[in-house]
C-alpha cells in the first residue's frame, strides 16, 4: 500500500495563508525513484522538480487536482485535505513518488510542497492509465489537537 507524508513546511504554509487548498491551483507531479524525500528541507517545487518523470501522456508540472475538499473533523481534531483520484490516460510513465504542491504562483521556487506519496516501488503504465488513487482517509490529515 502506498503511504503519504506531509512536508514540514505545510503547517506554516497553511496557517501563513500561503496555501489555499480549495481555491489555489493544487497539482500532483510524478517523480522517479532517484528522488530521496526530505520532509525537513524540501519546501518548494524547485527542490524536487529535477526528479520529475517524462513520458507519453505526461506534462511537466503534473496534473491539477479536481474536486478538492478541506474538512475539519472537530470531534477528532483533524483537518483532512482530499481530492478526486488522478489519471494520466493513454500514458507511458514510470514513477516512484507523487508530489502534491501549490502551483498558484507559477514559479517553481515559490510553489509550496504539501506532501508526497511513496508508491513503495516503481509503478508504470505502458500506453495505458497511470492512476493515483488517494487513500480513503484523505491525501493529508493534520492533527490539530
Amino acid at each position: 500500500m502506498a503511504t503519504s507524508k506531509a512536508y514540514e513546511n505545510l503547517a506554516s504554509a497553511l496557517f501563513g495563508k500561503k496555501v489555499d487548498w480549495t481555491n489555489d491551483s493544487i497539482k500532483v507531479a510524478l517523480l522517479s525513484s532517484s528522488y530521496t524525500p526530505n520532509q525537513g528541507t524540501h519546501a518548494n517545487f524547485s527542490d524536487v522538480s529535477a526528479y520529475e518523470v517524462t513520458g507519453t501522456g505526461y506534462t511537466a508540472g503534473g496534473q491539477a487536482l479536481t474536486g478538492k475538499t478541506s474538512t475539519l473533523d472537530t470531534t477528532n481534531k483533524v483537518l483532512v485535505l482530499d481530492a478526486n483520484d488522478v489519471t494520466w490516460a493513454s500514458s507511458t510513465i514510470t514513477a516512484r513518488y507523487a508530489v502534491v504542491y501549490d502551483a498558484q504562483s507559477g514559479t517553481a521556487s515559490t510553489e509550496s510542497l504539501i506532501g508526497y506519496i511513496d508508491l513503495v516501488s516503481d509503478q508504470a503504465s505502458n500506453n495505458g492509465n497511470f492512476v493515483i488513487q488517494w487513500d480513503s482517509s484523505g491525501i493529508v490529515r493534520l492533527t490539530i489537537a
